[in-house]
C-alpha cells in the first residue's frame, strides 16, 4: 500500500490544518453545552440539548476531521488531485463551521430560520466539498481497496446530508415527514456509509503504515465498504416500506459486520512490530474496545423491548460510537498524520542534504499521553452521567471541555513548530541564494 502513496501530490499544508485545529472548539462547546444545561440533557436524546451536542461532536468534530483528512488523503493515496484545493478548504471549511453552529442554535432556540439557514449553508458547503472531492476521485481506475472504499464513503455523505437536509427543512418548514423514522435512517448513514466506511479506508493505509502491522486481510478489505452500503441500502428500503423485521436483521448485520471490523483491528496491532504500544495506538485500541461494546448494546436495543424502551441505552450507545469510537479514533490518527504533514511540508522546504526535524518532536510523547488520560476520563464521566445525570453530568461536562482543549493545545502546537521551523528554513534558502 505504500507504494501507492504519492507525497508530491499533498495540497498545502493550510487545506486540512484548519479542520483539524477547528474541531476541538467544537467538543469543547459540546462540553460547555454540557456544563450548562446539567442533568437535563441526559434525560433523552431527543432533548433540545441531547440533539445540539450530538450535532457539535458529530458536524462539528467528526465530520471536520473526516473532511480535513480526505482533502489530504485523495491526492496522496488515490491519486485524486483536488481542483484548487486550499479554495476550496476554505470555503467548505467556513460554510461548515457557519452551518454546525446554525443548526445547534436551531436546536436550542427551535427557531425556523435557523434551521433554514442551518441547511442551506451545510447544503452548498457539502455540496462543494462532495463535488470537487468525487470529480477528482470518480476520475480514478483502480480496482484498490482503499480508493474503492474513498468512493463508496462520497456515497454515505450524500445520503446523510441528503437525509439531514429533509429533517432540518421539515423542522423549519412542518413538513409532514416521520421525523422518528428519518432520523434513525440519518444516523444510520451517518455513521456507518459516511463514518465507518471512510474509517476503514483510512485504516487499510495508516495502521500498517504507523502502528506497523500486517495488512488487513483482502476479504475484509474488499468486502466491507460495498457490502456495508448494500446492507443500508436494503435497510432503507425495509425501513420505509414498514418490513421492521428485515430492517432490524439488516441493521443487526451492520453492526456485526463493525464488531469484525473492531476485532480484526485488534488482532493486527497484537502483530504489531513496535516493542510498546504509543499512545496513539492506545486511543485506537480504545476505540476498538467500544466500538464493540456499541455493537453489543445496539444488538439489545433492537431485540429487547425492555431495553429499547429505557432512555439509558440509546444515551450510552451515543456515548460509545462518537466519543468512544470515532472521537478517540480519530484523535489517535490526529497524532499521527499531523506531525506526518508537518515533518513532509518542511522537508519540502529544505535543501539539497537537508533534513526536516524527526516528526516524533513536533508534539510531545508526555503531552499526548495525558490528553489520552483526561480523554479516557470524560468518556468514563459521560458514561456515568448517561447512568446517573444528576451525579456525574457537571463533571462528564467539564472533562470533555478539558481533554479537547488539550487536543486544541496539542494541534496549535503542531502548527507553531510548522510555521518555526518553516521560517527558518525559508530564511536560509534565501541567505544561500543570495550568497
Amino acid at each position: 500500500m505504500q507504494a501507492l502513496l504519492s507525497f508530491d501530490q499533498a495540497p498545502p499544508f493550510a487545506a486540512p490544518a484548519r479542520f483539524f485545529v477547528t474541531a476541538p472548539l467544537f467538543a469543547m462547546l459540546a462540553g460547555a453545552l454540557i456544563l450548562s444545561t446539567g442533568p437535563e440533557l441526559f434525560v433523552s436524546r431527543w432533548t433540545a440539548a441531547a440533539l445540539a451536542t450530538t450535532h457539535l461532536l458529530s458536524l462539528g468534530f467528526l465530520s471536520q476531521v473526516m473532511i480535513g483528512a480526505m482533502m489530504q488523503i485523495l491526492p496522496v493515496v488515490a491519486g485524486a488531485n483536488l481542483s484548487r484545493p486550499l479554495a476550496v478548504a476554505r470555503m467548505v471549511h467556513l460554510t461548515l463551521v457557519c452551518g454546525t453552529l446554525l443548526l445547534v442554535l436551531g436546536f436550542l432556540t427551535f427557531n425556523r430560520l435557523a434551521f433554514t439557514s442551518a441547511a442551506w449553508t451545510l447544503g452548498v458547503g457539502l455540496a462543494t466539498f462532495v463535488g470537487t472531492a468525487g470529480r477528482a476521485l470518480f476520475k480514478v481506475s483502480s480496482n484498490n481497496p482503499t480508493i474503492d472504499g474513498l468512493k463508496l464513503s462520497l456515497l454515505g455523505l450524500i445520503g446523510t446530508v441528503v437525509l439531514g437536509l429533509l429533517l432540518a427543512l421539515s423542522l423549519s418548514e412542518s413538513w409532514p415527514l416521520p421525523l422518528p423514522q428519518l432520523t434513525a435512517l440519518h444516523f444510520g448513514w451517518g455513521v456507518i456509509g459516511w463514518g465507518f466506511s471512510l474509517l476503514l479506508a483510512v485504516a487499510l493505509v495508516v495502521v500498517p503504515m504507523f502502528q506497523l502491522t500486517p495488512a488487513y486481510p483482502k476479504w475484509l478489505a474488499q468486502t466491507f465498504c460495498p457490502l456495508s452500503l448494500l446492507l443500508l441500502v436494503l435497510q432503507t428500503i425495509a425501513n420505509l416500506a414498514g418490513w421492521s423485521t428485515v430492517a432490524d436483521v439488516l441493521a443487526s448485520s451492520l453492526a456485526l459486520g463493525v464488531a469484525l471490523f473492531a476485532m480484526e483491528t485488534f488482532r493486527l496491532q497484537r502483530r504489531s512490530a513496535r516493542a510498546r504500544f504509543d499512545a496513539s495506538q492506545q486511543f485506537w485500541r480504545l476505540a476498538m474496545v467500544c466500538m464493540l461494546a456499541a455493537c453489543v448494546l445496539w444488538l439489545g436495543l433492537l431485540w429487547l423491548p425492555m431495553l429499547a424502551d429505557q432512555p439509558i441505552g440509546p444515551m450510552l450507545c451515543g456515548v460509545l460510537i462518537f466519543v468512544g469510537g470515532f472521537m478517540s479514533v480519530m484523535s489517535g490518527m490526529l497524532y499521527k498524520i499531523v506531525p506526518f504533514l508537518v515533518w513532509l511540508h518542511l522537508q519540502n522546504l529544505c535543501r539539497a542534504g537537508e533534513m526536516a526535524p524527526n516528526m516524533n518532536k513536533v508534539i510531545g510523547a508526555k503531552q499526548i499521553e495525558w490528553q489520552l488520560r483526561v480523554h479516557l476520563g470524560a468518556l468514563a464521566f459521560l458514561l456515568a452521567a448517561a447512568l446517573s445525570p444528576s451525579w456525574f453530568a457537571y463533571p462528564a461536562g467539564a472533562a470533555l471541555l478539558v481533554a479537547n482543549g488539550g487536543l486544541l493545545h496539542n494541534m496549535l502546537s503542531a502548527l507553531l513548530f510548522y510555521r518555526r521551523h518553516a521560517a527558518r528554513l525559508m530564511a536560509a534558502r534565501e541567505d544561500g541564494a543570495s550568497r
